[in-house]
């Protein structure tokens, strides 16, 4: 299909003009439901992060080099399999829809997964371990990425897309609150007991796993599926499909800083604390009091990108991090008010770049679409989810080498040098993140005037209106 270009697209209609056309919406108890699965999704990664490897080489035998191994393979399969589920839900065709089969399967795979890892036999054998993680890993990828792509396309309009991504993100937000919540009374109550965080988590998951699961599948329906499925998308047209189009390699690039930044405060937070501050009890504390305020955050950056849109929002967003960040400069061990005042501000702009440029890639996908003739919203939000894990790796990849470098010991004293290198390396590392991702953002051409073009363009080619059919 011939190609039309981004800036021959009609801009008569104002940015308000717009927005009045847009339609009043789902109702938000609806998309509250639709977006609890969020929960057990965001409760199940952060005990992966902050203390499943520690539990399991402290308490249940099995070496380090043998975690990291197969914690390795698990992170490859789990990356790997993300464009193939998206690929394939993208083709789906049931009378149930395209994305609830895959996420009903995959919860089925996921509650498994979840039993076998948070309650393993002692000692465990590294087989047992790399099947869990397998079954877990497959599971989540069912569900995360019809997830994300049914969320896409229940809206063709501009604002109501943020909003619906809002919710999620708002339930996300919350998920990774209560199970953070846990192991932190645990670590006051019995600090040795790592099984006990462990098996809480994997409670907190399970108990919240059916209900959210039926409700995000019986909650909405399904917008109706494209006329045409797409093409099959073998690897290396896939490939080619992501690196010929240049506004979602801009949504990817934006959101890999984005994460590198924010993995890179979470990995450093614990030994700023302990190290520099002198503080180690409020090393869990602060984490926890940075996601307390977070969960405000997706309505306050749902209202700012109402008034600016997500372009614009999306790089506010960024820069208001990058400013605190570059704040921690300011903090020294006697400043713990600073500290506990700037990890409130990071909880309220906490997702802010995020929630934008998830919601743009719906936006990219119509482009697509409209260009191209062929629907592949799961296939770009496979590769979003893609980029959300590559941005982590590089971050944490490339601080600690650096702090090793400038000669900080995380175990017994630093010298003052290698300690104030841990500060700057702390705030200055996702602060020049941040900056990144605005500047690759900074003249994305998809607005809410564009956009409606867009979607103008596909109505009148035929193309289904995405709205939701009843549940």
């Amino acid at each position: 299909m011939a190609s039309i270009p981004l800036h021959d697209m009609p801009r008569a209609a104002s940015r308000s003009r717009a927005r009045k056309n847009e339609p009043a919406g789902i109702g938000a108890l609806r998309l509250l439901g639709f977006g609890s699965l969020a929960i057990p999704l965001a409760g199940a990664g952060l005990p992966l992060t902050l203390f499943v490897p520690q539990v399991y080489a402290s308490h249940f035998g099995l070496s380090l080099a043998t975690i990291g191994f197969i914690f390795f393979l698990g992170r490859f399969w789990d990356v790997a399999s993300d464009p193939i589920v998206g690929a394939l839900s993208d083709r789906t065709r049931t009378r149930f829809g395209r994305r609830r089969p895959w996420i009903a399967a995959g919860g089925a795979l996921f509650g498994i997964g979840s039993a076998l890892l948070f309650f393993p036999p002692s000692p465990v054998p590294p087989l047992y371990l790399a099947g869990a993680l397998f079954v877990f890993y497959a599971g989540w990828t069912m569900i995360e990425i019809p997830f994300s792509a049914w969320a896409g396309e229940l809206s063709a309009h501009y604002h109501e897309r943020t909003r619906i991504v809002t919710y999620q993100q708002t339930m996300r937000a919350l998920g990774l609150l209560l199970v953070l919540i846990l192991p932190t009374l645990i670590e006051q109550w019995r600090p040795a007991d790592g099984p006990l965080k462990l098996h809480a988590a994997g409670i907190f998951i399970l108990l919240t796993l059916v209900p959210t699961l039926l409700l995000s599948l019986g909650t909405i329906g399904e917008p109706a599926a494209p006329a045409r499925p797409p093409q099959r998308t073998g690897l290396w047209r896939a490939t080619t499909l992501i690196f010929r189009d240049p506004l979602l390699l801009r949504v990817l690039a934006s959101d890999v800083a984005v994460t590198a930044g924010q993995s890179i405060r979470a990995g450093l937070i614990a030994f700023f604390c302990v190290s520099y501050m002198g503080l180690p009890q409020w090393a869990s504390g602060l984490y926890l009091l940075q996601f307390c305020f977070g969960v405000a955050a997706g309505p306050l950056w749902l209202a700012i990108g109402r008034r600016l849109g997500k372009r614009e929002t999306a790089i506010a967003g960024e820069l208001a991090q990058a400013a605190i960040n570059i704040a921690l400069l300011a903090v020294f061990p006697d400043t713990l008010w600073l500290l506990i005042a700037l990890a409130v501000a990071q909880g309220l702009t906490q997702g802010s770049g995020n929630l934008m440029l998830r919601a743009m890639v719906a936006d990219v996908a119509d482009a697509h679409d409209l260009r191209t003739g062929h629907n592949r919203t799961g296939l770009f939000f496979s590769v979003f989810s893609l980029a959300s894990k590559t941005g982590p790796a590089i971050g944490i990849g490339l601080a600690l080498p650096l702090l090793a470098w400038l000669g900080f010991q995380p175990r017994g004293a630093s010298a003052p040098a290698a300690l104030e290198a841990l500060k700057y390396v702390f705030a200055l590392g996702p602060a020049v993140a941040h900056l990144i991702s605005a500047s690759l953002i900074w003249r994305f051409p998809i607005d809410q005037t564009r956009h409606a073009a867009i979607r103008a363009a596909l109505d009148a080619r035929g193309a289904p209106k995405p709205e939701p059919i009843p549940a």
